[in-house]
């Protein structure tokens, strides 16, 4: 087998206008206008499309996404956050693993997101 790609991320949402609204508005995300469906709506982030859809209309139920799974790369954490906080976002405390800054928030629906940029380089010297 050879993978050639992530072909997308499914968001669970209970509200898609709500969540058009987050996706599209407040973070800025550009919604690929041959999205499948009004319960099906593709964002593409870089390298990666973010399916925000509706479970319940896909046969399974609703559930938020677990901390973690998530991770925005933003080229300033502590501005990001100013900017989501300016848009009614409650974003988390900044953090400094030592290799990269972060912050968590969740959309309206509860999945957690992170805010994330790495900072140092790799073991083998590589930046990212």
């Amino acid at each position: 087998m050879r993978v050639e790609r992530v072909d997308y991320i499914r968001v669970p949402v209970t509200d898609m206008e709500q969540a058009n609204r987050f996706y599209g508005e407040v973070l800025g995300l550009r919604r690929n206008p041959n999205s499948p469906g009004d319960d099906w709506v593709e964002y593409e982030v870089g390298n990666v499309t973010l399916a925000v859809m509706t479970p319940q209309s896909h046969d399974y139920e609703f559930a938020p996404l677990p901390p973690g799974t998530l991770a925005l790369r933003v080229a300033d954490v502590a501005h990001a956050r100013a900017e989501l906080e300016a848009n009614g976002v409650q974003v988390n405390e900044l953090w400094d693993s030592g290799v990269c800054h972060g912050a968590g928030f969740r959309d309206p629906d509860g999945n957690a997101i992170l805010l994330h940029r790495r900072y140092a380089p790799y073991p083998d010297g590589t930046k990212p």
